[in-house]
């Protein structure tokens, strides 16, 4: 079968599509946020988040380039579609896809409209107007670009995106020409734990699961543009990686350093998305307004056509029946009704889920690099799923608000992760298992 060599230049639009999907709302709204929570602890909590936030993505799209897009292939199928639909569910429609509508209204829309909170009943409920007129727009262009998934490459990765890093570079320079104020002490867990917190609030870009996803998307578009090889498609989503990675890597590391920074641009503010208002008014005024309205919606829009895309894909081989066309329509309607539900309670449901199921992704990336050198590669990726799900949930209940009291003999759970050293223990055990046992139970 031939095969399409891809050009430089198709190779850095790949990887500035790749970026642009993974910069979306939360991407923008929680660096801020925790470095100025930081202060003096600022590299440590930055060294977390970026851990989770950059190192894991990264690594997350290696790992379904060296599967060839096959990472859940060794779990049970019941076991393999249940979390695929669980991830596809949470980047979806549930959370990631509306949360990118409301921090784009938020940031980009509300600072420039006059009564922004005017209210409506609704089926019994208040809605604001101009948020539901938003995100009905925002979620119509949002469906069109995601009709015709095979001129992503082009329309994202060589036309939105380079506009999106311009803007980004440019406020990226204004944080550190322009001097800011002293660095504050730091608050709450950044006090003693800077670094496990972090890593947590990295856990809200929901960007370690969405590589997953990504990568197997970016595997399909690759097929679409002729690239057949195994080999040519892992090098090329190796790469694309790698410039996401930098890119975001480059975002954050300057975003924390403005939060760090705010001084009293920060005095009030409830999330990282009115520090970087108050910041970027103060010293730009209204251009400067207009310029983070337009990199946070684009920031916004290129996420969500990604997410959705995505679930469309996915739900389109699982139910044949259910065309790609009819499930991106359908897919937008639920995210525009979702997303009207209000940020503040939206970030508030998702963070339990995301402590139970982040761990699980984790560990999935964790055995597909470990693979060939296990004995058993499909009882070891089982049992470590296992574990790690077992205690994920355990520590998804505590951030609920459950009493998990119980488990506070185990190390980190006290910081939310007390799946860590169980599952890496398993992992470890795993390595050392003979390829016969006597016990062959099926985990």
């Amino acid at each position: 079968m031939q095969t399409t060599k891809m050009s430089v230049t198709d190779t850095l639009g790949l990887g500035f599509m790749t970026f642009a999907f993974f910069l979306g709302a939360g991407n923008l709204i929680f660096p801020p946020f925790a470095g100025m929570l930081a202060g003096e602890n600022m590299s440590f909590a930055m060294l977390g988040f970026l851990i989770t936030a950059v190192g894991m993505p990264l690594i997350g799209l290696i790992a379904v380039a060296k599967a060839n897009g096959k990472v859940m292939a060794l779990l049970p199928a019941f076991a393999a579609t249940a979390l695929a639909i669980a991830i596809y569910i949470i980047i979806g429609p549930a959370f990631a896809a509306p949360r990118t509508a409301l921090v784009a209204f938020e940031i980009g829309a509300r600072p420039f409209i006059s009564n922004p909170d005017t209210l409506m009943m609704l089926g019994g409920k208040e809605f604001s107007i101009a948020q539901l007129i938003f995100t009905l727009v925002f979620f119509s262009i949002v469906m069109f670009l995601s009709l015709f998934p095979g001129k992503l490459l082009d329309s994202v990765g060589k036309i939105l995106t380079p506009v999106l890093i311009l803007l980004l570079v440019g406020l990226a320079c204004s944080v550190i020409i322009i001097p800011g104020a002293e660095v504050n002490t730091p608050v709450g867990e950044y006090i003693n734990n800077p670094l496990t917190k972090g890593i947590i609030e990295g856990y809200n870009t929901m960007d370690t699961l969405a590589s997953l996803m990504f990568g197997m998307l970016i595997i399909d578009l690759l097929r679409k543009k002729g690239v057949n090889d195994l080999a040519d498609q892992t090098k090329y989503l190796v790469r694309a990686a790698f410039i996401a990675a930098g890119g975001l890597g480059f975002v954050y590391v300057s975003l924390f350093y403005l939060g760090a920074s705010a001084g009293d641009f920060a005095i009030g503010a409830e999330n990282g998305g009115q520090i970087l208002t108050n910041y970027v008014t103060h010293h730009f005024g209204g251009i400067g307004s207009l310029m983070l309205s337009t990199v946070v919606t684009l920031a916004c829009l290129t996420t969500a056509i990604g997410l959705v895309t995505a679930c469309s894909e996915f739900f389109n081989e699982l139910m044949p029946s259910l065309s790609y066309k009819l499930l991106v329509v359908v897919l937008s309607m639920i995210c525009a009704t979702v997303a009207n539900v209000g940020l503040t309670q939206l970030i508030s449901i998702s963070i339990p889920v995301l402590m139970t199921i982040y761990p699980v992704a984790i560990a999935l990336v964790l055995v597909t690099f470990l693979t060939e050198r296990f004995a058993r590669p499909e009882f070891s990726h089982r049992l470590v799923l296992s574990v790690a799900l077992f205690f994920g949930i355990f520590d998804g209940l505590k951030t609920a608000g459950m009493d998990m009291s119980f488990l506070d003999f185990l190390p980190l759970h006290a910081e939310g992760m007390a799946w860590l050293l169980p599952t890496a223990l398993t992992a470890i055990v795993c390595l050392f298992l003979p390829k016969k046992m006597d016990n062959k139970a099926v985990v």
